[in-house]
């Protein structure tokens, strides 16, 4: 893993984790075939999407209903002129401004120069399921944190209860792809005691299945039953067994689609939208790491794989996304709810030092008969 930053261009700095999350606002609906939401200067995410986030491995997040107004702030910390910087350890919707971007560009130009070494490179993308066993054999349950800022960011996972849409539904099911840990699982278990809910999680790691295979157990038998374990290569133009096609209500994608090579992009989507995994109506939730995030620009020589895919210390992937791919992706086959991009400025208030966090965060929505 990548522990080190860019300091002032030479300290090395460990990102200590922000308060939990607070409320925010989301972006209005936008249909599949609209143009890319731009938020890279209107739009924000709260603070919540700092926790949990350990700098180079996944992050957390906050949200509120949705509302038309592009020009919402998210978030409630705001730095003004007359305000001192280093007042706070963190501050919401902060643009880094282009010096920030110079500096970004510059350290990923010197990423460039060093690449990872061809015989390397082979080997993080020919067995990326191996560094994430490694993972979890050596952190098990105790990296991450359960991701508590879920009802806030996702309020759709439980706020179902009381939809017309489910009010005949003898099961709704939420799979989360990437689980890892089981810190969205069972978090998700023990605040929905709704018997209709069925949580299926997935990981390509067997070591990560064995570890919610292990918590699992340590359920009431009534909640054993209202959740699964497997391994299953989202990328695979195989479906898992135990889960019938279309019969999914909602996904959770939080920083799973960066773990992928950019080969495989298409046909996870694909696994998600066709006569697969959703519903019709069915929806995402999605988020994961946004270009000249600080994990990024950490970066030292011989870890880039490909432009902006990278391999951390440990050997496990990540890529770094814009929201302009983001809705690329999606908007093709999905409705776009929101296409947002969560910018924080973390500070060390002794060493006088900023760092700068981007995360994308998205809900799409596959189209039913209702849609024109």
């Amino acid at each position: 893993m990548e522990a080190i930053g860019p300091r002032s261009h030479a300290t090395v700095l460990k990102v200590t984790e922000p308060e939990p999350p607070r409320p925010l606002s989301d972006v209005g609906a936008k249909k599949a075939t609209s143009s890319v939401i731009d938020v890279r200067s209107s739009l924000s995410l709260s603070p919540a999407s700092c926790s949990n986030d350990n700098s180079s491995h996944g992050g957390g997040g906050s949200a509120t209903p949705a509302t038309t107004d592009t020009s919402a702030t998210f978030g409630s910390r705001l730095l003004t002129p007359k305000q001192d910087v280093f007042e706070y350890n963190a501050w919401d919707h902060v643009d880094p401004g282009s010096d920030h971007e110079r500096y970004a560009e510059e350290m990923i130009r010197q990423q460039r120069e060093f690449p990872a070494p061809a015989e390397e490179k082979d080997a993080y993308n020919a067995r990326p399921n191996e560094f994430w066993d490694q993972f979890y054999q050596s952190n098990q349950n105790k990296f991450f944190k359960d991701r508590k800022w879920l009802k806030l960011e996702f309020p759709e996972l439980f706020n179902w209860t009381s939809s017309p849409r489910f009010s005949s539904a003898s099961r709704v099911r939420v799979m989360e792809l990437g689980c890892g840990a089981g810190n969205i699982v069972f978090p998700l278990l023990q605040e929905m005691p709704d018997r209709r809910l069925m949580v299926h999680a997935c990981d390509f790691s067997k070591t990560a299945v064995e570890v919610v295979k292990g918590t699992r157990e340590k359920l009431q038998p009534e909640d054993q039953a209202r959740c699964d374990a497997f391994i299953w290569d989202i990328s695979s133009d195989r479906l898992p067994e135990g889960v019938a096609e279309g019969s999914v209500d909602f996904i959770v994608m939080v920083f799973v689609f960066s773990a992928l090579h950019p080969s495989q992009w298409r046909q996870t989507i694909d696994n998600l939208y066709k006569a697969s995994l959703l519903k019709p109506g069915g929806m995402v939730f999605f988020r994961d790491y946004g270009r000249y995030d600080l994990a990024q620009v950490r970066f030292k020589k011989h870890r880039l794989l490909e432009d902006n895919l990278y391999a951390r210390g440990d050997g496990t992937r990540v890529y770094f996304f814009t929201s302009e791919q983001i809705h690329a992706f999606f908007g093709e086959r999905f409705v776009v709810e929101q296409n947002a991009v969560d910018r924080r400025l973390i500070v060390n208030r002794k060493r006088k030092v900023k760092m700068y966090r981007v995360w994308l965060q998205g809900k799409f929505r596959k189209p039913d008969w209702l849609d024109p």
